[in-house]
């Protein structure tokens, strides 16, 4: 079975002095994240769309998803955990609960504030995971990138040709991506920054799938302007 599962246990301090988690703010009329899992429904080969959100936050969700898109029995939400590997674990346990986990089960993972996915990177995620166990969603590096150890003087400036910027998506075997995690050692744990290096440290290869410069993440004011400017535009 494949399944979404669209994480959105955090609390967005890099937005600024917001109300609400940045999931919540409004675009073109309703939340963030109710355009996300608007998009995640567009794919009929999911079993679940399951969301991770923090604790604090669930009813409220819930409460969202309610005026927004009403009952819809794919949509299952789920207490987030202290940091996103938490959060996916967390999903990766209500999956366990529904069905059990098969040998050829998929979960798509996505940021609830990348509201700009598209059906194609979706369906390329889900390809992707069934015929290599594991992909990314990248585009190509167009700056050139600086690497500084010190933050004050230039240390190497990388290849930009072999450069990619992640995305989300990122999609998985579900066995594959559990077993990997459970094999890392705590020091490897700590290094963690996204799902895939799970994959990364344990030499197990991660495909890339191409995604689009639009499916941006919303993290700061200019993204959140740029958002809206967007959708006034279209």
């Amino acid at each position: 079975m494949i399944y979404a599962a669209i994480l959105a246990g955090g609390k967005g301090s890099r937005m600024g002095s917001t109300d609400v988690p940045k999931q919540f703010l409004e675009l073109d009329g309703k939340p963030i994240i109710i355009h996300t899992i608007e998009k995640m429904l567009m794919c009929d080969r999911f079993e679940k769309v399951i969301i991770g959100i923090n604790p604090d936050w669930k009813s409220y969700c819930e409460d969202l998803i309610s005026k927004h898109i009403g009952d819809n029995d794919k949509i299952i939400v789920c207490a987030g955990g202290a940091d996103r590997n938490g959060t996916l674990t967390n999903v990766i346990d209500v999956i366990d609960g529904i069905n059990g986990i098969g040998d050829d089960d998929i979960i798509v993972t996505h940021d609830a504030v990348r509201p700009f996915v598209t059906k194609r990177i979706i369906e390329d995620n889900i390809d992707a995971a069934l015929k290599y166990g594991a992909c990314d969603t990248v585009v190509p590096a167009t700056d050139t990138i600086v690497r500084s150890d010190d933050g004050e003087i230039i240390s190497i400036i990388p290849e930009r040709s072999r450069l990619y910027q992640g995305q989300t998506p990122q999609s998985f075997n579900i066995k594959l991506l559990t077993s990997s995690f459970d094999a890392l050692t705590d020091e490897e744990k700590a290094t963690l920054t996204d799902a895939c290096k799970i994959l990364v440290l344990k030499n197990h290869p991660v495909h890339l799938v191409n995604g689009e410069v639009l499916n941006f993440k919303i993290t700061t004011i200019s993204d959140y302007q740029l958002a809206k400017a967007m959708l006034v535009i279209k």
